[in-house]
């Protein structure tokens, strides 16, 4: 299934919302790969195969819209986007096209990239 079919299945404002955010996660993150999971209507971004690659996921459901970091709770988050309490991941609301286009979450994005750089002993 593809991102599209995911969102189709939620209100028009969050598809949009999530189109939105998507556009902005391709355009920042070269070369990502969108990986749709419909069953549990997540949409995750990563560089390869497993966790250590994995950027952030979008994550569908009738609460709303949360774009989620792997390994969050280690990210710098000047701007306390990140709430959450698991003890690896952290996630961002992401209630409106104002919330996407905030300074802060591509730092965040920017930071979640880094991260996965010194995972892998590259950077």
């Amino acid at each position: 299934m593809t991102a599209a079919k995911i969102l189709a299945q939620f209100p028009e404002r969050v598809a949009a919302t999530v189109s939105s955010l998507r556009q902005i996660l391709l355009r920042h993150l070269k070369g990502i790969t969108e990986q749709p999971d419909p069953k549990a209507n997540v949409i995750g971004y990563s560089y390869g195969a497993g966790y250590k690659n994995l950027i952030c996921t979008i994550i569908l459901s009738k609460k709303g819209i949360k774009l989620g970091f792997y390994k969050g709770s280690e990210l710098p988050d000047r701007k306390k986007l990140l709430t959450g309490s698991g003890k690896v991941h952290r996630y961002v609301e992401i209630d409106s096209e104002e919330d996407i286009g905030d300074p802060a979450l591509l730092e965040l994005l920017e930071h979640a990239v880094q991260a996965r750089e010194r995972r892998l002993g590259a950077g």
